[in-house]
């Protein structure tokens, strides 16, 4: 078995579950939707992404109940310090961990004593919850904290146990430590975590967001723009993009070479995309309905501009929940011949125990974060991505942490982060929505959400569909996106990009691209059984669904010149009004 397919296997492994011995902290970095929309409008702080007093009584108790297993525990981690302490240890950092590459880590005889007495003491805290035996909550919450503590507490983030900081010193004086703490001391007055982007190299409109089109209709709810066409012919089936409401838009139509719209255009497609209003206390009564409507509206639209009765609909995350509630509503109406297809891109709609951190969550907290958000009338952006960045400290926390305020360097210039830090608000009646469905899981029984006042029932959504999920993605587990494919009853082409979250949209082939992804027609009922049948294929996905949609899109025919039509007129130039609102 090859590397990509060992790694696949394991990666199946790790489906919700009780944990075993060799669950970490990149176990504790997948969340399900409840979770991450409880946490960000509670706000229930730091403190407690460090702290869970129940978990770990409960973890105590189920060790009190084994004492044998505890002391087995600690005398062998005697044993290993003490192999630390006299230069004949062998515990060793992951492969691919970037905090302990400095060569000086394994050089230097007291640097390695160090993180290996790290390593060891972290090892042995994952086996004592092991041993505890204690239920799956209680153990995911208590590897989520003791997972924290561990990665915070690393040698890395010390300047006299960084072997980079302390050459820095050295060579310069400290000076480059004296200009970190300036510029923790501004962070800690102007923001909560460590700048991640240099924000003066980057203009939506200018070197983001560029792909040339027009703004042919704008409601309170979203302006919906039309892209200039890339070649003389094109599909006559025209594709509408529903992009996530937690994020702008335009991560789909990031920049240059590296916009799926883009893309899709130069191979001939019409591209329709939503911008989705950035809501306001005033529009807090925004909720599943409001957003359903909005998409029917930019379908019904899109077909009149395309002159065709029907339009591929591709939706990304929270935009992928709309969408196919939307379509729940047309099956119900008889009304499924409106859409061609169907693309779902890492959107997870079954949320049955969606990762480590849907254990933190609780209806409790659940109705506490709706009682707030209701009350302030959205979800502040700014807090959903404090939740994103915690599910992975290490990339994008601790990282930053180092390299700005220890080392004294300027956050790099990458349009991913700069999207990623140019947040949204969610309305408050969208966030009720979207925690009520994940809570219950309720989109995999039929008819337990009603949208637009009928039932939905996805199995009667018999469109074609097409899946991304990413393999790494910390957002979506890419087992539950499989587990939604099941959720339609029309033909499902499933694809697992090598990527994460936002690297798995943003995949544009190159010659040069290490990227791989496995594809498979097939649909069995266990995703482990996917993994053994799909096909792997080396580099990007776009072209396997440029021709998917090519065989569900019509015949070619000549390109209009011109933006909008008669009823739905071009007033505005993309990206659009919408994605400027801060």
């Amino acid at each position: 078995m090859d590397e990509e397919a060992t790694s696949l296997k394991a990666a199946a492994a790790t489906k919700p579950r009780p944990a075993g011995r060799a669950a970490r902290s990149t176990a504790a970095g997948r969340a399900a939707l409840d979770v991450l929309l409880t946490d960000a409008a509670v706000d229930s702080g730091t403190r407690s992404r460090f702290v869970k007093p129940g978990a770990a009584a409960k973890v105590v108790a189920g060790l009190a109940r084994h004492p044998n297993r505890a002391a087995r525990r600690a005398t062998g981690l005697g044993g290993e310090l003490a192999r630390v302490a006299a230069g004949r240890s062998t515990v060793a950092p992951a492969k691919g961990d970037r905090r302990f590459g400095d060569p000086a880590w394994e050089g230097n005889g007291l640097l390695r004593r160090v993180l290996q007495g790290y390593l060891a003491t972290g090892r042995a805290v994952d086996e004592l919850i092991s041993d505890s035996e204690v239920d799956w909550r209680t153990e995911r919450q208590a590897r989520f904290a003791a997972a924290n503590v561990a990665d915070a507490l690393a040698p890395t983030n010390f300047p006299w146990s960084n072997p980079a900081v302390i050459k820095d010193i050295v060579d310069h004086g400290g000076a480059s430590l004296r200009r970190g703490m300036r510029q923790l001391a501004g962070d800690v007055l102007h923001r909560r975590l460590p700048a991640s982007v240099d924000t003066s190299k980057f203009a939506v409109g200018e070197n983001l967001a560029v792909t040339p089109g027009a703004v042919v209709l704008r409601t309170e709810v979203f302006e919906l723009i039309q892209y200039e066409p890339r070649a003389e012919k094109v599909r006559e089936v025209p594709i509408l993009v529903v992009p996530p409401t937690i994020n702008k838009y335009y991560i789909l139509d990031l920049a240059p070479g590296r916009s799926l719209i883009e893309h899709l255009l130069e191979q001939g497609h019409q591209v329709f995309g939503i911008s989705w209003r950035n809501p306001d206390a005033e529009q807090g009564h925004f909720d599943l309905d409001t957003y359903a409507a909005a998409v029917l509206e930019a379908r019904e639209a899109v077909a009149e501009i395309a002159r065709h009765p029907s339009a591929h609909v591709m939706a990304a995350c929270s935009g992928g929940i709309i969408s196919s509630g939307a379509l729940g509503h047309l099956a119900a109406k008889g009304r499924l011949s409106e859409v061609a297809s169907l693309t779902l891109l890492v959107c997870a709609l079954d949320q049955a125990q969606a990762g480590t951190v849907s254990a933190l969550a609780s209806r409790e907290l659940a109705a506490a974060a709706v009682a707030e958000s209701a009350r302030k009338g959205y979800l502040d952006g700014q807090a959903l991505a404090g939740v994103f960045a915690w599910l992975r400290p290490n990339d994008l926390i601790w990282n930053y942490w180092v390299s700005n305020y220890l080392l004294g360097r300027t956050p790099p210039a990458f349009d991913i982060l700069y999207w990623n830090q140019d947040t949204v608000r969610l309305a408050a009646g969208l966030h009720r929505d979207f925690i009520k469905i994940a809570l219950d899981n309720l989109l995999t029984r039929a008819g337990a959400v009603k949208v637009l006042g009928t039932g939905v029932d996805l199995h009667d959504v018999d469109v074609d569909t097409y899946f991304v999920a990413g393999l790494n993605d910390h957002i979506v587990p890419w087992e539950n996106a499989y587990r939604s494919t099941l959720l339609f009853g029309g033909a499902t082409r499933f694809v697992l990009s090598s990527s994460g979250h936002i690297q798995a949209l943003i995949n544009p082939p190159a010659p040069e691209s290490r990227a791989s992804h496995r594809v498979s027609d097939e649909r069995p009922a266990d995703e482990g059984e996917w993994l053994d049948q799909a096909a792997t294929r080396r580099g990007s996905w776009w072209p396997d669904y440029v021709e998917w949609l090519g065989e569900r899109s019509g015949d070619l025919k000549p390109a209009k010149k011109t933006l909008g039509s008669r009823k739905y007129k071009a007033t505005a130039k993309a990206p659009g009004s919408y994605v400027h609102a801060g």
